[in-house]
C-alpha cells in the first residue's frame, strides 16, 4: 500500500516515496482526492494517478495526484528536481493569494 512506503524526501507540498521499481512523487495538496484514472502524464511522460477537481463554475479539471518515476530511468535527484519545482510553484501561489502582513 502506498501509505506504508518509506518516505525518501518531503517538502511542504510533496512526498517522494520509495516503491519497489518506482520513485513515487505525491502532491500533498491532492491528498484525499479520489483517483479517477491512471494514465501517462503528458508533461513528464511517466505514469500518473489523476483525479478531478471542479472550479467555481462547476467545470472539472484533471489533476495529477502522484507520479511514478521508473527507477531504471530516473535518479532520485531528478525526481527531487520535479518536486522542488512543484514546491516553488505552490509557495509562490500561496504568497500571491495569502500574503502575510508585515
Amino acid at each position: 500500500m502506498l501509505l506504508d512506503l518509506p518516505i525518501l524526501e518531503k517538502g511542504s507540498f510533496y512526498f517522494i516515496k520509495d516503491g519497489n521499481t518506482h520513485f513515487i512523487l505525491e502532491d500533498k495538496t491532492k491528498r484525499g482526492l479520489t483517483i479517477k484514472e491512471t494514465s501517462a502524464d503528458e508533461k513528464l511522460n511517466v505514469k500518473a494517478d489523476k483525479g478531478m477537481i471542479h472550479d467555481m463554475d462547476g467545470i472539472g479539471h484533471w489533476v495529477v495526484i502522484r507520479w511514478y518515476f521508473p527507477k531504471d530511468s530516473y535518479a532520485q535527484s531528478k525526481v527531487l528536481e520535479h518536486a522542488e519545482a512543484m514546491e516553488k510553484k505552490y509557495t509562490e501561489l500561496r504568497e500571491l493569494t495569502c500574503p502575510e502582513d508585515d
